[in-house]
């Protein structure tokens, strides 16, 4: 059977959540995973668990953006962009070197909406993804192409969030 493309966007809390539980479940079963993260550095639960699953479950990630992109400037923007692309190209190699059974683009949505990775470019290789390939992409506001793709879209939707009320995030739950 073929590998599929899912997708889990919204914006509720949980994509990359439900992202992890997909590549546990494979990991499970044998399959080699790769996940890649965009956008993210921060050092969180998952990241201490995922460690212990090595060489079967690898976390690859850039490191934490210095403040939000809507408050870098041109130069910042430019580096940011830079690592993404880094990122984005790890993951196209594994993939089509066939290291990896499922592949999890995390946050490529955001990387691709704020402009740091090349959409046409990212539809380019999710279009020929090596065949038995599972692709899972995570983010907020896919587009229209995005989902067209996709086999599975999942949208994680926020009726009622603790941040809204002024809690902070919390160790071992948020982060």
């Amino acid at each position: 059977m073929s590998g599929l493309i899912h997708i889990y966007t919204g914006d509720g809390k949980g994509k990359t959540t439900a992202a992890i539980g997909l590549g546990i479940r494979a990991c499970g079963r044998g399959m080699k995973v790769l996940m890649v993260q965009f956008l993210k550095g921060m050092e969180t639960g998952e990241v201490f668990l995922l460690k212990k699953l090595e060489p079967d479950f690898i976390l690859y990630r850039g490191q934490q953006l210095p403040k939000f992109t809507w408050n870098m400037n041109k130069e910042e923007k430019e580096e940011a962009a830079k690592v993404q692309k880094n990122i984005f190209e790890y993951a196209q190699k594994a993939a089509l070197s066939r290291e990896v059974d499922l592949l999890i683009l995390d946050e490529i949505m955001a990387a691709v909406n704020t402009g740091f990775l090349d959409k046409e470019i990212v539809l380019g290789f999710i279009r020929n993804k090596p065949r038995d390939l599972e692709l899972v992409l995570t983010g907020r506001n896919p587009s229209e192409a995005f989902i067209k793709e996709a086999n599975y879209v999942s949208e994680i939707h926020s009726i009622k969030h603790p941040m809204n009320e002024g809690v902070a995030g919390r160790k071992g739950i948020e982060y």
